[in-house]
């Protein structure tokens, strides 16, 4: 493909006219959304070269139509706790963009969940889902009802009313969930069973994320981790580095941070970090992978009993930022905003090289260029934690061909489509004159997919 002319570092002034009035327009019709209009902006300031370039994508209004999602569903969700009491709940369900499939995207049960978040994580998810090259189109729901403490009967009665209202919205050539925080294999089996009931079919490929017995794919746990760090190490290679031997921060305790902790150890990296709410553990002889699932998975313990039990050089700080542990390579895997601009300047001085976002834009825009500035290499979420939603994606296929596929080969499949999303990327950074941003290639890869497939399908 042609080459253009070297983007610069931020929009010129004739892109800047192009992109401010779009930009102003998101912030008018959905005030208060900070969450959305950051995901907004951050892809908003990479198309500028795109849009000089393909006039037509501005004249169909293309920026106007993917910052509207095709529809935004609110609604009440009653349950009743052990002891008979009534709670109400919010629920929510984003379908954003259906250009190149059924919409596609997790359920995320979190008392933080608004419908700016929702709107947040759906607008990233159009655009992840395009680079995976899977016919996926993005959406993104879930509800502020928070799982932890709460029974196995409440949360299968909050989850039953939940899908009472949603069911209508959902098919499996329609919106397809899957899981995302607090909703793991538990909560999918019980959604998955109030909708098999409300409708009578066994439509397995209406929900992904599904236990293995009952149409699940193997692989899908550790796919957002083991993704994440594959397209680290692809992102390495092309540097002339390699994964083995370096020294690996991981934030986070839960599914993405120890898949991704697992990937990098069977790599020959080593992980010296994890961490929760509570502060971080720093272990020097490499995390003990087994002694952390033990404690979070089957305990739903805090990383400061890991130290307790691990002993040796392991320990426990709290109210601090796991970003101060010297490493070669960063994988924040928690939550979005967690990575500072004075995170990201604290491992630009301890001589990182390479960041990867395993959780949703986890890093902020002024940590972002922070890293950039200082030549560190930088995956964004919608390139690096794409694994997820592609085993999913796998796992649609397998329950359409009524198949079950073996672990090695899902994985394969994944290391395959890792290995696409960072040439893509790669490319068309350079493509576009911006040779090693990710955030660019990124950004442009997934909107030139879907801003052809709008346009050859009319003004809908």
């Amino acid at each position: 493909m042609e080459s253009v002319t070297p983007a610069p570092s931020h929009p010129d002034a004739a892109q800047q006219r192009v992109i401010e009035p779009l930009y102003a327009a998101v912030l008018r019709r959905n005030p208060g959304e900070s969450e959305f209009h950051q995901a907004v902006r951050e892809v908003l300031e990479t198309l500028g070269p795109v849009l000089t370039r393909r006039p037509e994508f501005v004249d169909a209004k293309l920026i106007e139509r993917i910052c509207e999602p095709e529809r935004q569903l609110i609604f009440r969700v009653p349950w009743a706790d052990d002891s008979g009491e009534v709670h109400v709940n919010r629920g929510f369900r984003v379908e954003f963009n259906s250009s190149l499939g059924p919409y596609k995207g997790g359920l995320r049960f979190h008392p933080s969940v608004n419908l700016g978040i929702v709107k947040f994580l759906g607008f990233e998810q159009i655009f992840k889902n395009a680079l995976t090259g899977m016919p996926i189109g993005g959406g993104k729901g879930g509800s502020d009802f928070d799982p932890k403490g709460r029974s196995d009967a409440e949360v299968m009665r909050f989850c039953q009313s939940f899908m009472t209202e949603l069911y209508r919205h959902l098919g499996e050539y329609t919106d397809v969930p899957a899981g995302d925080i607090g909703v793991g294999g538990r909560e999918i089996g019980y959604l998955f069973g109030q909708y098999k009931r409300i409708t009578n079919r066994y439509e397995s490929g209406v929900l992904t994320g599904k236990g293995l017995g009952w149409g699940g794919a193997h692989a899908r746990t550790e796919a957002t981790g083991y993704g994440c760090v594959m397209f680290t190490a692809e992102m390495l290679r092309a540097r002339g580095l390699d994964l083995a031997g370096q020294r690996v921060a991981v934030s986070g305790s839960g599914n993405v941070a120890i898949y991704a902790t697992q990937k990098a150890q069977q790599l020959g990296a080593t992980v010296v970090t994890c961490s929760d709410s509570d502060g971080y553990v720093v272990d020097e002889q490499g995390i003990d992978l087994g002694l952390l699932k033990e404690i979070k998975e089957a305990g739903r313990g805090r990383v400061s009993e890991y130290a307790e039990r691990r002993g040796g050089g392991a320990r426990f700080v709290s109210g601090s930022s796991v970003w101060e542990v010297p490493c070669d390579v960063a994988l924040p895997c928690a939550t979005q905003n967690e990575l500072t601009a004075a995170d990201a300047a604290t491992l630009v001085r301890n001589g990182v090289r390479a960041v990867a976002e395993g959780a949703n834009m986890p890093t902020t825009p002024e940590a972002v260029r922070v890293l950039q500035d200082a030549k560190v290499a930088f995956a964004p979420g919608k390139a690096a934690n794409a694994g997820g939603v592609a085993t999913s994606a796998l796992e649609m296929q397998q329950n359409a061909s009524r198949d079950s596929w073996s672990f090695g080969h899902t994985e394969d499949r994944l290391a395959e489509i890792m290995k696409h999303i960072h040439d893509s990327c790669h490319t068309t950074a350079e493509r576009y004159g911006r040779p090693g941003n990710y955030v660019v290639g990124a950004n442009i890869a997934g909107f030139e997919i879907v801003a052809e497939a709008m346009l050859a399908q009319g003004l809908i």
